[in-house]
Protein backbone atom coordinates (compact mmCIF):
# COMPACT_ATOMS: atom_id res chain seq x y z
CA UNK A 1 0.00 0.00 0.00
CA UNK A 2 2.89 2.39 1.08
CA UNK A 3 4.91 1.55 -2.15
CA UNK A 4 1.18 2.33 -4.44
CA UNK A 5 1.00 5.78 -2.70
CA UNK A 6 5.34 6.81 -3.16
CA UNK A 7 4.05 5.69 -7.01
CA UNK A 8 1.13 7.98 -6.89
CA UNK A 9 2.95 11.06 -5.39
CA UNK A 10 6.02 10.85 -7.14
CA UNK A 11 4.01 10.81 -10.73
CA UNK A 12 1.93 13.95 -8.97
CA UNK A 13 5.44 15.97 -8.45
CA UNK A 14 6.29 15.44 -11.85
CA UNK A 15 3.64 17.64 -12.41
CA UNK A 16 6.46 20.60 -10.98
CA UNK A 17 8.31 20.57 -13.85
CA UNK A 18 5.56 23.12 -14.61
CA UNK A 19 6.59 25.45 -12.12
CA UNK A 20 9.43 27.92 -12.30
CA UNK A 21 11.10 29.63 -9.44
CA UNK A 22 11.75 33.57 -10.14
CA UNK A 23 12.45 35.26 -6.82
CA UNK A 24 12.45 33.23 -4.07
CA UNK A 25 10.42 32.32 -1.79
CA UNK A 26 8.00 32.08 -4.28
CA UNK A 27 7.49 29.79 -6.88
CA UNK A 28 4.65 29.88 -9.65
CA UNK A 29 2.40 26.88 -11.90
CA UNK A 30 2.22 27.92 -15.44
CA UNK A 31 -1.15 27.70 -16.77
CA UNK A 32 -2.54 25.95 -20.08
CA UNK A 33 -2.22 29.44 -21.52
CA UNK A 34 0.72 30.39 -20.52
CA UNK A 35 -0.41 32.67 -17.94
CA UNK A 36 2.56 32.09 -14.57
CA UNK A 37 -0.11 31.67 -11.44
CA UNK A 38 2.00 31.76 -7.55
CA UNK A 39 1.66 28.56 -5.99
CA UNK A 40 0.76 30.25 -2.48
CA UNK A 41 -1.87 33.08 -2.56
CA UNK A 42 -3.99 34.44 0.58
CA UNK A 43 -7.51 33.66 0.89
CA UNK A 44 -10.11 36.29 1.95
CA UNK A 45 -13.24 34.30 2.87
CA UNK A 46 -15.22 35.21 5.82
CA UNK A 47 -12.94 38.48 5.70
CA UNK A 48 -14.56 42.06 5.87
CA UNK A 49 -14.31 45.39 6.15
CA UNK A 50 -10.80 47.08 7.84
CA UNK A 51 -10.12 43.71 9.33
CA UNK A 52 -9.98 42.19 5.63
CA UNK A 53 -7.73 45.78 4.42
CA UNK A 54 -5.29 44.85 7.05
CA UNK A 55 -4.81 41.38 6.03
CA UNK A 56 -4.74 41.90 2.64
CA UNK A 57 -1.57 44.67 2.74
CA UNK A 58 -0.40 42.30 5.75
CA UNK A 59 -0.19 39.96 3.06
CA UNK A 60 1.00 41.52 0.16
CA UNK A 61 4.28 43.16 2.16
CA UNK A 62 4.83 39.67 3.73
CA UNK A 63 5.48 38.29 0.11
CA UNK A 64 2.21 37.29 -1.38
CA UNK A 65 1.48 38.00 -4.44
CA UNK A 66 -2.03 35.96 -5.55
CA UNK A 67 -4.62 37.53 -3.32
CA UNK A 68 -8.21 35.62 -3.84
CA UNK A 69 -11.65 37.06 -3.05
CA UNK A 70 -15.40 36.21 -4.68
CA UNK A 71 -18.46 38.50 -5.16
CA UNK A 72 -20.22 36.14 -2.71
CA UNK A 73 -18.00 37.20 -0.09
CA UNK A 74 -19.21 41.02 -0.29
CA UNK A 75 -14.90 41.83 0.31
CA UNK A 76 -13.66 43.16 -3.51
CA UNK A 77 -13.92 46.25 -2.57
CA UNK A 78 -11.98 45.88 1.05
CA UNK A 79 -9.63 43.42 -1.01
CA UNK A 80 -9.35 46.44 -3.48
CA UNK A 81 -8.54 49.28 -0.63
CA UNK A 82 -5.80 46.45 0.99
CA UNK A 83 -4.18 45.75 -2.66
CA UNK A 84 -3.21 49.65 -2.94
CA UNK A 85 -2.46 50.31 1.24
CA UNK A 86 -0.02 47.53 0.15
CA UNK A 87 2.11 50.04 -2.50
CA UNK A 88 2.70 47.00 -4.42
CA UNK A 89 2.85 47.81 -8.04
CA UNK A 90 -0.57 46.14 -9.34
CA UNK A 91 1.55 44.48 -12.31
CA UNK A 92 3.27 42.59 -9.39
CA UNK A 93 -0.31 41.17 -8.07
CA UNK A 94 -1.96 38.16 -9.06
CA UNK A 95 -5.69 39.04 -8.69
CA UNK A 96 -8.49 36.16 -8.50
CA UNK A 97 -12.31 36.37 -7.84
CA UNK A 98 -15.06 34.61 -8.70
CA UNK A 99 -18.60 35.38 -10.29
CA UNK A 100 -21.51 34.24 -8.10
CA UNK A 101 -23.93 31.43 -9.56
CA UNK A 102 -26.79 33.46 -8.57
CA UNK A 103 -25.70 36.36 -10.85
CA UNK A 104 -24.52 33.97 -13.82
CA UNK A 105 -26.96 35.26 -15.82
CA UNK A 106 -25.76 38.96 -15.72
CA UNK A 107 -22.32 37.71 -15.67
CA UNK A 108 -20.44 40.54 -17.81
CA UNK A 109 -22.01 42.82 -15.83
CA UNK A 110 -21.47 41.61 -12.44
CA UNK A 111 -17.47 41.34 -13.75
CA UNK A 112 -17.69 44.99 -14.56
CA UNK A 113 -18.89 45.67 -11.03
CA UNK A 114 -16.27 43.48 -9.54
CA UNK A 115 -13.75 45.34 -11.42
CA UNK A 116 -15.27 48.76 -9.86
CA UNK A 117 -14.60 47.40 -6.31
CA UNK A 118 -11.29 45.81 -7.10
CA UNK A 119 -9.97 49.51 -8.47
CA UNK A 120 -8.49 47.42 -11.65
CA UNK A 121 -9.18 47.59 -15.16
CA UNK A 122 -8.67 43.65 -15.57
CA UNK A 123 -8.49 40.23 -13.46
CA UNK A 124 -6.00 37.75 -13.51
CA UNK A 125 -7.94 34.60 -13.01
CA UNK A 126 -11.58 34.89 -13.32
CA UNK A 127 -13.71 31.95 -11.90
CA UNK A 128 -17.16 31.12 -11.98
CA UNK A 129 -18.18 29.65 -8.54
CA UNK A 130 -20.22 26.73 -8.22
CA UNK A 131 -21.65 24.53 -11.04
CA UNK A 132 -25.16 25.35 -10.14
CA UNK A 133 -27.79 27.29 -12.45
CA UNK A 134 -27.02 28.56 -15.93
CA UNK A 135 -23.46 28.03 -16.10
CA UNK A 136 -22.87 27.66 -19.58
CA UNK A 137 -24.19 31.27 -20.58
CA UNK A 138 -22.17 32.58 -17.37
CA UNK A 139 -19.21 30.28 -19.15
CA UNK A 140 -19.35 32.25 -22.30
CA UNK A 141 -19.85 35.35 -21.20
CA UNK A 142 -16.12 34.58 -19.12
CA UNK A 143 -14.60 33.92 -22.54
CA UNK A 144 -15.60 37.23 -24.09
CA UNK A 145 -14.47 38.90 -21.72
CA UNK A 146 -10.83 36.91 -21.41
CA UNK A 147 -11.19 37.78 -25.59
CA UNK A 148 -11.48 40.96 -24.79
CA UNK A 149 -8.62 41.07 -21.66
CA UNK A 150 -11.03 41.86 -18.87
CA UNK A 151 -9.55 38.47 -17.41
CA UNK A 152 -5.94 36.93 -18.07
CA UNK A 153 -7.39 33.88 -17.52
CA UNK A 154 -10.40 32.12 -16.87
CA UNK A 155 -11.76 29.45 -14.80
CA UNK A 156 -14.08 27.02 -12.23
CA UNK A 157 -14.76 26.81 -8.70
CA UNK A 158 -16.04 23.29 -7.33
CA UNK A 159 -17.12 21.55 -10.74
CA UNK A 160 -16.24 18.02 -9.79
CA UNK A 161 -15.14 15.76 -12.85
CA UNK A 162 -18.41 15.19 -15.07
CA UNK A 163 -19.34 18.79 -14.79
CA UNK A 164 -15.59 19.40 -15.92
CA UNK A 165 -15.62 17.54 -19.03
CA UNK A 166 -18.79 18.84 -19.65
CA UNK A 167 -18.22 22.30 -19.75
CA UNK A 168 -14.48 21.77 -21.84
CA UNK A 169 -16.31 19.49 -24.44
CA UNK A 170 -18.58 22.12 -25.19
CA UNK A 171 -17.17 25.42 -25.55
CA UNK A 172 -14.10 26.98 -26.77
CA UNK A 173 -11.73 27.88 -23.86
CA UNK A 174 -10.78 25.05 -21.64
CA UNK A 175 -10.77 26.12 -18.06
CA UNK A 176 -6.95 27.24 -16.94
CA UNK A 177 -8.36 26.28 -12.80
CA UNK A 178 -10.39 24.23 -10.91
CA UNK A 179 -10.96 25.65 -7.29
CA UNK A 180 -11.84 23.02 -5.08
CA UNK A 181 -11.77 21.95 -1.29
CA UNK A 182 -8.20 19.70 -1.13
CA UNK A 183 -6.51 19.62 2.43
CA UNK A 184 -5.10 16.40 4.17
CA UNK A 185 -8.44 14.93 4.66
CA UNK A 186 -10.03 15.46 1.19
CA UNK A 187 -7.17 14.91 -1.45
CA UNK A 188 -8.77 14.93 -4.47
CA UNK A 189 -6.14 12.20 -6.20
CA UNK A 190 -9.22 10.96 -8.42
CA UNK A 191 -10.53 14.47 -9.41
CA UNK A 192 -6.69 15.78 -9.82
CA UNK A 193 -6.47 12.98 -12.71
CA UNK A 194 -9.09 14.72 -14.86
CA UNK A 195 -7.41 17.62 -14.03
CA UNK A 196 -4.25 17.39 -14.98
CA UNK A 197 -5.92 15.39 -18.57
CA UNK A 198 -7.17 18.46 -19.62
CA UNK A 199 -4.65 20.39 -18.59
CA UNK A 200 -6.43 22.31 -15.59
CA UNK A 201 -4.18 23.73 -12.86
CA UNK A 202 -5.16 22.35 -9.22
CA UNK A 203 -5.99 25.32 -6.38
CA UNK A 204 -7.16 24.34 -3.55
CA UNK A 205 -9.25 26.34 -0.91
CA UNK A 206 -9.37 25.17 2.76
CA UNK A 207 -6.11 23.92 2.43
CA UNK A 208 -6.10 23.51 6.31
CA UNK A 209 -9.29 22.58 6.86
CA UNK A 210 -12.57 24.35 8.59
CA UNK A 211 -14.26 24.05 11.99
CA UNK A 212 -14.20 20.66 12.99
CA UNK A 213 -11.36 19.73 10.29
CA UNK A 214 -8.75 21.25 12.42
CA UNK A 215 -8.22 18.08 14.04
CA UNK A 216 -5.50 17.54 11.36
CA UNK A 217 -3.18 19.63 12.95
CA UNK A 218 -3.34 17.38 15.86
CA UNK A 219 -2.21 14.20 13.85
CA UNK A 220 0.80 12.39 14.80
CA UNK A 221 2.45 12.24 11.40
CA UNK A 222 2.10 16.38 11.27
CA UNK A 223 3.14 16.96 14.62
CA UNK A 224 6.30 14.97 13.99
CA UNK A 225 7.21 16.27 10.71
CA UNK A 226 6.82 19.86 12.31
CA UNK A 227 9.25 18.87 15.10
CA UNK A 228 11.23 17.70 12.30
CA UNK A 229 11.56 20.76 10.05
CA UNK A 230 11.34 23.16 13.10
CA UNK A 231 7.36 24.18 11.11
CA UNK A 232 4.16 25.06 12.62
CA UNK A 233 1.74 21.97 11.80
CA UNK A 234 -0.53 24.45 9.23
CA UNK A 235 2.80 24.71 7.47
CA UNK A 236 3.65 21.31 6.70
CA UNK A 237 0.29 20.73 5.83
CA UNK A 238 0.17 23.66 3.31
CA UNK A 239 3.77 22.37 2.05
CA UNK A 240 2.61 19.00 1.56
CA UNK A 241 -0.32 20.07 -1.10
CA UNK A 242 2.32 22.68 -2.67
CA UNK A 243 4.92 19.95 -3.34
CA UNK A 244 2.42 18.16 -5.43
CA UNK A 245 2.02 21.22 -7.92
CA UNK A 246 -1.69 22.64 -5.86
CA UNK A 247 -1.77 26.11 -5.55
CA UNK A 248 -2.76 27.06 -1.99
CA UNK A 249 -4.93 29.56 -0.59
CA UNK A 250 -4.63 29.80 3.47
CA UNK A 251 -6.71 32.54 5.34
CA UNK A 252 -6.14 34.32 8.41
CA UNK A 253 -6.42 37.62 9.90
CA UNK A 254 -3.79 37.40 12.23
CA UNK A 255 -0.34 38.80 10.77
CA UNK A 256 1.67 36.14 12.35
CA UNK A 257 -0.30 33.41 10.90
CA UNK A 258 -0.15 35.15 7.56
CA UNK A 259 3.46 35.42 7.61
CA UNK A 260 4.21 31.86 8.63
CA UNK A 261 1.94 30.77 6.12
CA UNK A 262 3.88 31.87 3.37
CA UNK A 263 7.48 30.45 4.70
CA UNK A 264 6.90 26.77 3.01
CA UNK A 265 9.89 26.92 -0.17
CA UNK A 266 12.93 26.60 2.43
CA UNK A 267 12.39 23.30 3.15
CA UNK A 268 10.85 19.82 1.37
CA UNK A 269 9.11 16.47 2.23
CA UNK A 270 10.26 13.27 1.57
CA UNK A 271 8.72 10.86 -0.71
CA UNK A 272 8.09 8.89 2.02
CA UNK A 273 6.67 11.04 4.42
CA UNK A 274 4.40 12.61 1.84
CA UNK A 275 3.04 9.16 1.37
CA UNK A 276 2.39 8.86 4.66
CA UNK A 277 0.35 12.44 4.77
CA UNK A 278 -1.42 10.92 1.81
CA UNK A 279 -2.65 7.92 3.63
CA UNK A 280 -4.58 10.14 5.85
CA UNK A 281 -6.89 11.01 3.11
CA UNK A 282 -10.84 10.56 3.91
CA UNK A 283 -11.91 11.29 0.44
CA UNK A 284 -15.10 13.49 1.48
CA UNK A 285 -15.28 17.44 1.15
CA UNK A 286 -16.52 19.16 4.38
CA UNK A 287 -18.88 21.08 2.21
CA UNK A 288 -20.40 18.43 -0.18
CA UNK A 289 -20.12 17.53 -3.42
CA UNK A 290 -22.23 19.91 -6.12
CA UNK A 291 -23.75 16.82 -7.39
CA UNK A 292 -25.84 15.86 -4.63
CA UNK A 293 -29.16 16.83 -4.47
CA UNK A 294 -28.73 17.64 -0.62
CA UNK A 295 -26.13 20.74 -1.01
CA UNK A 296 -28.18 21.61 -4.94
CA UNK A 297 -30.69 22.50 -2.32
CA UNK A 298 -28.69 24.35 0.22
CA UNK A 299 -27.50 25.98 -2.30
CA UNK A 300 -30.67 27.44 -2.84
CA UNK A 301 -30.51 29.41 0.54
CA UNK A 302 -27.04 30.95 -0.08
Amino acid sequence: MLLKLVTIIVAQTRCLRNIKTEDKPMEYLTLNNGVKMPLVGFGTFMLGGETCTEAVAAAIKSGYRMIDTAEAYGNERAVGEGILKSGVDRKELFVVTKVNFKSYENAEQTVMQSLGNLQTDYIDLLLLHWPFANYYAAWRALEKLYAEGKARAIGVSDFEPDRLLDLIAYNKVVPAVNQIETNLYCQRVSERIWMDKSRVAHMAYAPLGRGSRNEMFAEPAVSALAEKYGKTPAQILLRFLVQRGIAVIPRSAKHEHIKENFELFDFALTADETARLSALDKKEPLIGRPETPELVELSQTW
